[in-house]
Order: C-alpha cells, then structure tokens, then sequence
C-alpha cells in the first residue's frame, strides 16, 4: 500500500521546521531566526497510531526577490504535487500576511485537503488574531504550539483522519542506502539529479547551498534505493555560521545511516586535505565507499589523465585502497551509468559471508609462506579465523597471544584475504583473542 505524503508550505519562520521536528521525532530540518534558512524540502517519516505516512518541511514560500526564492517556489510545488495532505502553517502572533495570501493561492490550485495549523498560539495576541485566519477561506483550522507541543495531537488527528486504513507499511530490508558526501561545490546535487532526472535538489554554483540531508527513494532497473544528499562537508575550523556545523553533524548522520557511501572529488581541483578528512568519517564508520571524480568532462587527455588520477588517488588515500573509482560527468552525464552497477557490488561484497572453512585455508597458507612474527622467542600462532559480522565483515582470530600481533602482519593477512575473496569497495575489520577468551 502507498504511504500518504504530508506537506507542511507556509511562508517563512512560521515555524514549520520547528513542527515536522516535533512530528518526526529527530531533529532533521535545520531551524534558524533567520527567515528562509530551511531551503529545501525535507523528508521524515511520522508513526501515529496505527498510521505511518512520509512528512516534507518545505522551505518559506515569499513572493519578494530574496535568493533562492524561485528555487523554493519550485520545491514547495513539487512537494504540493506529491502531498496527499498538505497542512499550512501559519504565525497566530503576526497574523495574515500578503504572502500567507500568496501561500493560499498555490493552494487553491492544487486542489488537495488542505488543513491550517495556526502556530505560536501560547501568546495573548495568538489568541486575538485567530479568527482572522478564517478569512483564507479552508475548511479545517488547527490552533497548535509547535514549541510546546500544545495541539499537536490535534492536528495528526486531523491529518490521519484524511487517510485509509494502513497494513504492512515497512521498507523492505533489501533497499540500498547511499550517501553522497564531499566538501561544497564539487558537484554533489547535480549528481544526485543525473541520477534521478528530476530536480530534487536545489542546484547552485554558490558552494553550500544544499544544506541538509534529503532522502530521496527512487528505482533502478527494477531495485530499490535511496539516495542521501548531504550538505558539503566544509573545513571544521571554518564553520562560522550555526548551518553548517549542523550540516556536518548531518553529513555525518547521513554516512552512519547509509549502507555505500559516494565520495566526490572535483576533477578540475585535485584532491585537497579537506577531501582526506571526509574519507575519514567514512572509514571511521566502517562503511563501504565509492570514490567518484565528478566534472570530468573539463578534462582533455582523458586516458592518460584516468591513469594519472588514479595513481594520485591511490597515493593521497592508502588508508584506503580498497575503494573502486569511477570518473565521470554529473553535467553531461558521460559514465554516469557506470555508478549504479558500483553502488551494487560494493554493497553485496560488504554483506559477503565467507565460509570458515575457505577463510582458514587462505590463512593456512599465508602462515606458510610468511611466518607470523616472534617476540623474545615467543612465536605468534593462529589456530583458527571466522567471521563473526557484516557490514562491514568482521573476522575474529583465536591465537596464542595477541599482544604479539604487529600490524604489518596484520596487513599481509588483510591483503591475503582479499585476493582470495572479492571484499572490493569495502573495508574489513579484524580482532585478536587468546584461545578461550569469550569464545
């Protein structure tokens, strides 16, 4: 069954973002004094009840010249399209404005059940002005306090009141997660609209202007996925503005959340340190990646440059050999078909089980080539390795000691591993007990 989508649209600092907050559960949408700061629609999904249905926080509607006004005129309208529900917050304090007017407007167009949410009404003058709002000529009106969650039962009520009974709503455990992270401007929301053929995103020249994470879930040649767009991780010592240092805690949510992370370099620009700081965080999480050089339509000796590129690569991220690196072209889309098929089998080779059997022959045998290090005569033994995890794999091995472990043996066996069974894409992790250690 299709899950009913809910749209919050009102014109800015209504306290839209403050509601879906209060209606999700987690704090998703970015909030800020700052009118217009949530600029992009956002999804989240709300359980009430016996209910579930997806909530998009649109950016402030306004009919002045503000940048990305146009922008979030678009985004509010596609969000008007998708919504089975659509709720108008207005501000009980300031009462009607032109551009609740202009708000109204769109409405009226859509011809979808609209439902007004009159917020701030924990003010004496909240209360005066409320029949006011009876002038935008809807048929339902909801007096709420998103900041005190006074009313908001209220309107979920009103909201889930528009809705068929539910049955079995949950996602299906085989839909594939990603994340497309890089520090701003190297062309992660002209990516994510390549892959998807529709402006999802808002896409700007001026770096930092996707400043949340949006899910959007989409199908590829018949299988689910869902892609995450996080805002540019930007230098950690330059975050001056309060929305980026939420942005990057979000950017970092949005790669724990994710089951393959996209890093995306600017092929014009090279690798910078900023770059290795992200592949950090990936790493760090322990999730499977994909390094994807974007713009590379600027460049002219493409085949030598492909060789180049990847030698650079290689040498700026040894900590991580083990990702696979596709160049390509968000813009014109060359090789943009080539990422999908990346996305797949670096997911499938971080699920990957290794029988223990196989996994304690290539161990066997990369003891007999290389014996294991020594440590005042004391000679490391491996009894026996198996895999205990997933996502990423995870191997424990049984040994004599494992304070006699050094990590460049524990490399070679990394690497033995991996010519033995395809873990490309995909880190692994490895532990060391003593024979009888919490077996």
């Amino acid at each position: 069954m299709k899950i009913p989508t809910v749209a919050l649209v009102g014109r800015p600092n209504v306290g839209k973002s403050t509601l879906f907050n209060r209606l999700v559960g987690k704090r998703i949408s970015i909030i800020d004094d700052t009118p217009g700061i949530t600029r992009d629609r956002i999804y989240g999904d709300v359980n009430y009840k016996d209910y579930r249905f997806h909530l998009i926080d649109t950016g402030g509607i306004d009919v002045g010249e503000e940048l990305f006004n146009k922008e979030i005129i678009v985004q509010a309208s596609i969000a008007i399209e998708e919504a089975d529900v659509i709720v108008l917050v207005v501000d009980g304090k300031d009462g009607l404005t032109t551009n609740d007017y202009a708000v109204r407007d769109m409405l009226l167009k859509a011809n979808k059940k609209v439902i007004v949410a009159i917020n701030k009404m924990d003010t004496k003058k909240a209360t005066e002005n409320i029949y006011d709002f009876y002038e935008l000529g809807f048929d339902e009106y909801v007096p709420i306090s998103a900041e005190h969650s006074d009313g908001t039962s209220d309107l979920l009520n009103a909201i889930v009141s528009n809705f068929n009974d539910q049955d079995d709503l949950d996602y299906s455990d085989d839909v594939i997660k990603f994340c497309v992270v890089g520090r701003p401007n190297v062309g992660k929301s002209s990516l994510v609209n390549a892959l998807l053929n529709e402006d999802r995103v808002i896409v700007s020249d001026k770096a930092g202007t996707t400043r949340d994470a949006i899910d959007t879930p989409f199908v590829y040649n018949k299988k689910d996925y869902v892609v995450i767009d996080t805002a540019g991780i930007r230098k950690r010592g330059k975050l001056f503005e309060n929305i980026e240092k939420y942005s990057v805690l979000r950017a970092l949510k949005a790669i724990e959340r994710s089951d393959v992370c996209l890093l995306i370099i600017d092929a014009q620009e090279g690798i910078i340190e900023q770059d290795k700081h992200i592949t950090s965080y990936i790493v760090d999480s322990g999730k499977a990646v994909v390094i994807v050089v974007n713009k590379w339509d600027t460049i002219k000796n493409k085949d030598t440059d492909i060789r180049t590129f990847t030698k650079r690569i290689r040498n700026e991220f040894q900590f991580m050999p083990y990702a696979p690196i596709v160049f390509l072209s968000a813009l014109t889309k060359k090789r943009i078909h080539t990422l999908i098929p990346q996305i797949d089998e670096v997911y499938t080779n971080a699920r990957q089980r290794v029988t223990t059997s196989a996994l304690n022959d290539v161990i066997n045998e990369a003891v007999t080539l290389t014996s294991p290090p020594s440590y005042k005569g004391k000679r490391l033994k491996i009894y026996y390795v198996t895999q205990v995890d997933i996502a990423p794999p995870k191997f424990v091995f049984y040994v004599n000691d494992k304070s006699l472990i050094h990590f460049s043996y524990e490399r070679y066996l990394e690497n033995k591993i991996r010519e033995a069974f395809d873990f490309k894409g995909t880190p692994i992790v490895f532990q060391f007990k003593n024979r009888g250690e919490n077996q």
